[in-house]
């Protein structure tokens, strides 16, 4: 199983929404398929389909911690530290010398869930110009991206980095990354990784999910053990109307029906399926949707909870809870039904939190959003499933000579490079022209100036261990999350995570949906 003390992981995320930098950022980002162990698909050799025990171990990276900024919120027992604060500019350090690249130029294959920025807008120039190496993007929309993957490689016209999700390893893309990518092997095995120290930093548990084929091929994006979807609703509309947060599926059924006026044009919710899922306690996605049952594996969809939770959704749709909109499959415009008050709950990633506050924060000051607490069926603790170590992989195409190879490691471990880091300040929160900054209270707000949106996922941005960096808010400079101020304590991932291998058993986590800012099938952050 993978490694129980690595950083755990994303749920396979769907449809997210990659806030990324370069084409690079993916490269150095992407993860593989949490299996039992390493998969293979070579003949010869590796014929029980896995690759494990000394064999394993001769492939995976020596793992080095990277420790440049204390969290403000330590990590206990495996969870994800926090950070409240930006340290000022003057304190940042470069974790790379000089600039990585030599001037190659490389092409980058990635999924994009939006509108692709221009092509050598000012963030794609800093950051190239950072990197000493030209990336040059191919977004494709993400909601189709797995039929164009499939058909891009079955073409063999191949970009030299490929971003492979978790959720699109299925049928033959699963063969054709041992056919047509890369072994990094010779470059990052044992203590070869330490070149790239950066890179070194990725929990052994992400590498051990990136070996295909026998080989180690993918470069993974090291996930928080617990992420994904977050139950909001309208904190401000709630305190007006004297409405209670719910505690049980119950309370929230009979909230939904004091909320909807359908004369009045609002409802109470959207489709809460991503979060009712969580309520009741059903497995992951793929390919953690099998549970051990007396000694058999059994689907999640046969299992009571994912019926149970199946019922709960459709008595919200049956007794008119739902905005028509969200009935009628419209999706995509859930966060304005939210945002607009049509809705006063509705689920979806982490990066909504801030997202919504921001773009609300000048028309409509008073607006606030705030996560609910998950409960199990029964109003108590719910069971809540470990995700994996990884969910992303970037991979590089077989054919690169080995100074090039060799070099997109080295553009790969400056974007991986952790908070703290003058690396990570350009690469995460983008260059900006005279951007207002809370120094030592807040990270630095965004401003009318800010540069197009960066299309692939931010690669490695919680290296070393699952960082978990929370945004300042654009007003008032707190703490994106305010760290459950309201209740006067920052209850943690971690006092509910107990040593256990992720995906096996459900881990009791009498805690907050993650505080705040994840993942249609998943949400998008």
């Amino acid at each position: 199983m993978p490694n129980s003390q690595a950083s755990a992981s994303t749920s396979p995320p769907s449809r997210r929404t990659f806030l990324a930098s370069t084409a690079i950022a993916a490269a150095a980002v992407t993860g593989g398929v949490p299996l039992l162990s390493a998969c293979s698909t070579e003949s010869g050799g590796n014929k029980n389909g896995t690759t494990s025990g000394k064999e394993l171990k001769k492939l995976l990276p020596t793992y080095v911690a990277s420790k440049v900024a204390d969290p403000d919120i330590p990590s206990v027992n495996g969870s994800s530290p926090g950070y409240t604060k930006a340290p000022p500019a003057a304190d940042l350090v470069a974790s790379v010398k000089g600039k990585p690249g030599h001037g190659g130029s490389y092409t980058m294959f990635e999924p994009l869930w939006g509108t692709p920025p221009p092509k050598n807008n000012a963030y794609y120039k800093a950051v190239n110009e950072a990197l000493g190496a030209t990336v040059k993007l191919q977004p494709q929309d993400g909601n189709t991206y797995g039929e164009k993957l499939s058909a891009v490689l079955a073409s063999g016209d191949i970009a030299d980095i490929v971003m492979i999700p978790l959720w699109e390893m299925g049928g033959k893309i699963h063969g054709a990354v041992s056919a047509k990518f890369a072994d990094l092997g010779p470059y990052l095995s044992g203590d070869k990784v330490k070149k790239y120290p950066n890179l070194a930093a990725i929990p052994t548990a992400a590498w051990q999910m990136s070996v295909f084929g026998g080989k180690l091929r993918g470069l993974p994006m090291p996930s928080r053990p617990l992420s994904g979807v977050i139950p909001y609703y309208r904190e401000d509309l709630f305190k007006k109307n004297g409405y209670q947060v719910p505690k049980s599926p119950d309370e929230f059924l009979a909230l939904a029906k004091e909320i909807t006026r359908p004369k009045s044009k609002v409802w109470a919710c959207d489709d809460m399926w991503w979060s009712a899922q969580r309520i009741f306690g059903c497995p992951g996605e793929k390919p953690y949707y099998w549970v051990e049952k007396d000694g058999k594996l059994v689907h999640k969809v046969e299992t009571d909870n994912y019926l149970e939770a199946l019922e709960w959704c459709r008595k919200l749709f049956a007794r008119g809870y739902v905005h028509p909109d969200a009935v009628a499959g419209k999706a995509n415009d859930a966060l304005t039904r939210f945002t607009s008050g049509q809705t006063l709950l509705y689920n979806d990633g982490d990066a909504k939190w801030y997202g919504a506050t921001f773009e609300q924060a000048g028309p409509h000051p008073d607006f606030k959003i705030q996560g609910m607490d998950y409960f199990g069926p029964d109003g108590g603790d719910p069971v809540i499933y470990l995700d994996p170590p990884a969910a992303i992989w970037s991979f590089l195409n077989k054919n690169l000579a080995k100074e090039q190879i060799e070099e997109i490691l080295a553009l790969a471990d400056f974007i991986a490079a952790p908070f703290g880091t003058k690396e990570q300040r350009l690469i995460e929160l983008r260059r900006r022209r005279r951007a207002p900054h809370h120094e030592g209270t807040a990270s630095p707000v965004k401003n009318a100036h800010r540069h197009p949106r960066r299309p692939g996922h931010l690669p490695l941005h919680r290296v070393p261990a699952g960082e978990r960096r929370l945004p300042g808010l654009p007003a008032d400079g707190e703490g994106l999350l305010r760290l459950d101020a309201a209740h006067g304590q920052v209850r943690e991932e971690a006092a509910l995570l107990r040593h256990a291998d992720p995906g096996a058993q459900p881990v009791r986590l009498p805690l907050h949906p993650l505080r705040g800012p994840g993942q249609g099938r998943h949400p998008r952050p």
